[in-house]
């Protein structure tokens, strides 16, 4: 899971969290991953422990899984939106600054033409 980014990881477990039973092509879909990562990311949060997955069937009498989050799952969702929200906070400062330079830039090219 090293490799997913934080925003990746936040979404994923809040779609798990808001959407237990979900099929791995839907969370694929809502996601924008293949459905080979969106597996692959499923099997890495059971095995982290992050996740547990249950056996049920649903209405067309097929097997399906309800996907859970465990208490460490509950934690790693609130430690990834808070790391995701101190970057987007960052980015969002940054920007803020540039438009205030290109804001000035512009006004003072407007004032010399």
């Amino acid at each position: 899971m090293t490799d997913l980014t934080d925003e990746i990881r936040y979404r994923l477990l809040k779609y798990l969290d808001d959407h237990p039973g979900a099929t791995q092509r839907e969370l694929a879909a809502a996601l924008g991953v293949s459905l080979g990562k969106a597996n692959y990311c499923l099997k890495a949060l059971i095995v982290k422990g992050l996740v547990k997955a249950r056996n049920f069937r649903n209405s067309n009498k097929k097997a399906a899984y309800l996907y859970v989050l465990t208490p460490r799952g509950l934690d790693e969702k609130i430690n990834v939106a808070v790391a995701f929200l101190r970057r987007k906070r960052d980015e969002y400062d940054l920007l803020a600054e540039e438009i205030e330079r290109l804001t000035e830039e512009v006004g003072r090219l407007k004032t010399t033409t």
